[in-house]
Protein backbone atom coordinates (compact mmCIF):
# COMPACT_ATOMS: atom_id res chain seq x y z
CA UNK A 1 0.00 0.00 0.00
CA UNK A 2 1.69 3.65 -0.69
CA UNK A 3 0.34 6.72 -1.94
CA UNK A 4 3.45 9.72 -2.61
CA UNK A 5 1.83 13.10 -3.43
CA UNK A 6 2.76 16.29 -3.57
CA UNK A 7 0.83 18.07 -1.05
CA UNK A 8 1.03 21.66 -2.30
CA UNK A 9 -0.38 20.72 -5.59
CA UNK A 10 -2.31 17.76 -4.41
CA UNK A 11 -0.76 15.83 -7.04
CA UNK A 12 -0.83 12.19 -7.05
CA UNK A 13 3.22 10.77 -8.14
CA UNK A 14 2.50 6.92 -6.92
CA UNK A 15 -0.11 5.18 -5.80
CA UNK A 16 -0.36 1.32 -5.17
CA UNK A 17 -3.52 0.10 -3.32
CA UNK A 18 -3.97 3.62 -1.53
CA UNK A 19 -7.61 2.95 -1.03
CA UNK A 20 -7.57 -0.27 0.27
CA UNK A 21 -8.10 -0.37 3.78
CA UNK A 22 -5.13 -1.81 5.82
CA UNK A 23 -4.05 -2.35 9.11
CA UNK A 24 -2.16 1.01 10.40
CA UNK A 25 -0.47 -0.04 13.95
CA UNK A 26 0.28 3.31 15.35
CA UNK A 27 0.05 5.41 12.41
CA UNK A 28 -3.63 5.66 13.68
CA UNK A 29 -2.75 7.58 16.34
CA UNK A 30 -2.38 10.76 13.74
CA UNK A 31 -6.54 10.30 14.34
CA UNK A 32 -5.80 10.33 18.21
CA UNK A 33 -3.72 13.68 17.80
CA UNK A 34 -6.34 15.09 15.55
CA UNK A 35 -9.11 14.86 17.45
CA UNK A 36 -6.84 16.42 20.70
CA UNK A 37 -5.60 18.89 18.64
CA UNK A 38 -8.57 20.33 17.41
CA UNK A 39 -10.12 20.56 21.22
CA UNK A 40 -6.73 22.97 21.72
CA UNK A 41 -8.09 25.29 18.91
CA UNK A 42 -11.33 25.37 20.34
CA UNK A 43 -10.00 26.42 23.98
CA UNK A 44 -12.02 23.50 25.56
CA UNK A 45 -8.78 21.94 26.43
CA UNK A 46 -5.26 23.00 27.42
CA UNK A 47 -1.75 22.21 26.88
CA UNK A 48 -1.56 22.63 30.63
CA UNK A 49 -5.05 20.18 31.65
CA UNK A 50 -4.06 17.20 33.58
CA UNK A 51 -5.20 13.33 32.65
CA UNK A 52 -5.55 10.59 35.47
CA UNK A 53 -3.35 7.68 34.30
CA UNK A 54 -5.78 4.20 34.87
CA UNK A 55 -4.60 1.49 35.61
CA UNK A 56 -5.52 -0.18 32.13
CA UNK A 57 -3.35 3.14 30.53
CA UNK A 58 -0.20 1.57 32.63
CA UNK A 59 -0.75 -1.69 31.88
CA UNK A 60 -1.07 -1.67 28.17
CA UNK A 61 1.71 -3.03 26.01
CA UNK A 62 3.84 -2.19 23.26
CA UNK A 63 5.02 1.47 23.00
CA UNK A 64 5.21 2.92 25.84
CA UNK A 65 5.43 6.62 27.61
CA UNK A 66 5.63 4.87 31.26
CA UNK A 67 3.42 7.03 32.87
CA UNK A 68 2.45 5.75 36.43
CA UNK A 69 -0.88 4.86 37.63
CA UNK A 70 -2.54 6.96 39.52
CA UNK A 71 -0.88 9.80 38.47
CA UNK A 72 -1.83 13.28 36.52
CA UNK A 73 0.32 13.85 33.15
CA UNK A 74 -0.09 16.94 31.37
CA UNK A 75 -1.82 17.48 27.51
CA UNK A 76 1.85 18.76 26.83
CA UNK A 77 3.72 15.64 28.22
CA UNK A 78 0.76 13.10 26.81
CA UNK A 79 0.95 14.48 22.98
CA UNK A 80 4.78 14.25 22.96
CA UNK A 81 4.47 11.06 24.29
CA UNK A 82 2.62 10.19 21.84
CA UNK A 83 4.10 11.85 18.96
CA UNK A 84 7.95 11.05 19.97
CA UNK A 85 7.68 8.02 21.73
CA UNK A 86 4.59 6.51 20.24
CA UNK A 87 3.20 5.35 23.50
CA UNK A 88 0.07 3.26 23.61
CA UNK A 89 -0.34 4.45 27.01
CA UNK A 90 -0.91 7.66 26.83
CA UNK A 91 -3.16 7.48 23.93
CA UNK A 92 -5.30 5.63 26.59
CA UNK A 93 -4.63 8.54 29.16
CA UNK A 94 -5.68 11.12 26.35
CA UNK A 95 -8.80 8.97 25.32
CA UNK A 96 -10.44 8.53 28.63
CA UNK A 97 -9.59 11.89 29.91
CA UNK A 98 -11.28 13.23 26.74
CA UNK A 99 -14.18 10.48 26.27
CA UNK A 100 -15.00 8.85 29.80
CA UNK A 101 -13.47 5.15 28.35
CA UNK A 102 -11.48 4.28 24.93
CA UNK A 103 -14.18 2.79 23.79
CA UNK A 104 -16.14 6.05 23.80
CA UNK A 105 -12.93 7.46 22.32
CA UNK A 106 -12.58 5.48 19.16
CA UNK A 107 -16.48 5.73 18.36
CA UNK A 108 -15.26 9.81 18.10
CA UNK A 109 -12.74 9.31 15.96
CA UNK A 110 -14.80 7.20 13.74
CA UNK A 111 -17.76 9.76 13.44
CA UNK A 112 -14.94 12.64 13.07
CA UNK A 113 -12.76 10.48 10.23
CA UNK A 114 -16.14 10.49 8.27
CA UNK A 115 -17.02 14.56 8.69
CA UNK A 116 -13.53 14.84 7.60
CA UNK A 117 -13.68 12.44 4.54
CA UNK A 118 -11.32 9.67 5.46
CA UNK A 119 -13.53 6.94 3.49
CA UNK A 120 -11.92 3.93 4.38
CA UNK A 121 -10.82 3.81 7.79
CA UNK A 122 -12.10 2.22 10.68
CA UNK A 123 -11.60 2.50 14.33
CA UNK A 124 -11.37 0.44 17.15
CA UNK A 125 -8.88 2.04 19.60
CA UNK A 126 -6.99 5.07 20.34
CA UNK A 127 -3.55 3.14 20.11
CA UNK A 128 -3.34 1.78 16.76
CA UNK A 129 -3.37 -2.21 18.89
CA UNK A 130 -4.29 -5.10 16.32
CA UNK A 131 -7.75 -5.18 15.42
CA UNK A 132 -9.58 -7.25 12.44
CA UNK A 133 -11.90 -3.74 12.44
CA UNK A 134 -9.82 -0.63 13.07
CA UNK A 135 -8.26 -0.27 9.42
CA UNK A 136 -7.24 2.81 7.38
CA UNK A 137 -6.50 2.82 4.01
CA UNK A 138 -2.97 5.04 2.71
CA UNK A 139 -4.81 8.09 0.84
CA UNK A 140 -6.93 8.02 4.74
CA UNK A 141 -3.11 8.43 6.26
CA UNK A 142 -2.28 11.11 3.47
CA UNK A 143 -5.53 13.19 3.94
CA UNK A 144 -5.14 12.88 7.59
CA UNK A 145 -1.87 14.05 7.71
CA UNK A 146 -2.25 16.92 5.04
CA UNK A 147 -5.18 18.33 7.49
CA UNK A 148 -2.73 17.92 10.55
CA UNK A 149 0.05 19.91 8.78
CA UNK A 150 -2.53 22.89 7.35
CA UNK A 151 -4.75 23.18 10.58
CA UNK A 152 -2.43 23.00 13.64
CA UNK A 153 1.00 24.73 12.13
CA UNK A 154 1.15 25.86 16.04
CA UNK A 155 1.96 22.18 17.42
CA UNK A 156 3.47 20.88 13.86
CA UNK A 157 7.30 21.37 15.43
CA UNK A 158 6.43 18.55 18.02
CA UNK A 159 6.70 16.09 14.88
CA UNK A 160 10.55 16.63 14.48
CA UNK A 161 11.81 16.23 17.71
CA UNK A 162 14.00 13.58 18.28
CA UNK A 163 14.40 13.07 21.73
CA UNK A 164 11.43 13.45 24.91
CA UNK A 165 12.26 12.28 28.32
CA UNK A 166 9.37 11.34 31.16
CA UNK A 167 9.96 9.62 34.03
CA UNK A 168 13.15 9.73 33.88
CA UNK A 169 13.02 7.97 30.84
CA UNK A 170 14.80 9.32 27.70
CA UNK A 171 13.19 7.99 24.32
CA UNK A 172 13.98 8.63 20.32
CA UNK A 173 11.35 9.92 18.07
CA UNK A 174 10.53 6.42 16.27
CA UNK A 175 10.80 8.05 12.74
CA UNK A 176 14.03 7.04 11.32
CA UNK A 177 13.76 9.67 8.57
CA UNK A 178 14.45 12.51 11.57
CA UNK A 179 18.22 11.02 11.49
CA UNK A 180 18.97 10.37 8.19
CA UNK A 181 17.20 13.04 5.59
CA UNK A 182 18.04 16.32 6.17
CA UNK A 183 14.28 18.60 6.50
CA UNK A 184 12.49 15.19 7.44
CA UNK A 185 9.88 16.26 9.78
CA UNK A 186 7.43 13.76 10.61
CA UNK A 187 4.57 12.19 10.92
CA UNK A 188 4.02 8.94 12.55
CA UNK A 189 5.71 5.46 11.97
CA UNK A 190 4.11 1.95 12.92
CA UNK A 191 5.03 -1.98 13.50
CA UNK A 192 2.71 -4.84 14.54
CA UNK A 193 2.89 -8.22 12.80
CA UNK A 194 -0.06 -8.09 11.22
CA UNK A 195 0.53 -4.04 9.58
CA UNK A 196 4.45 -5.26 8.81
CA UNK A 197 6.40 -1.64 9.27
Amino acid sequence: HALLLDAGTNTVLLEKDADVPMPPASMSKLMTVYMVFERLKAGTLSLDNQFLVSEKAWRKGGSKMFVKVNTRVSVRDLLRGIIVQSGNDACIVIAEGISGSEEAFAEAMMRRARQIGLTNSSFRNSTGWPDEEHNMSARDIATLSQKIIAEFPEYYEMFSEKIFKYNGIRQGNRNPLLYNFAGADGLKTGHTEASGY
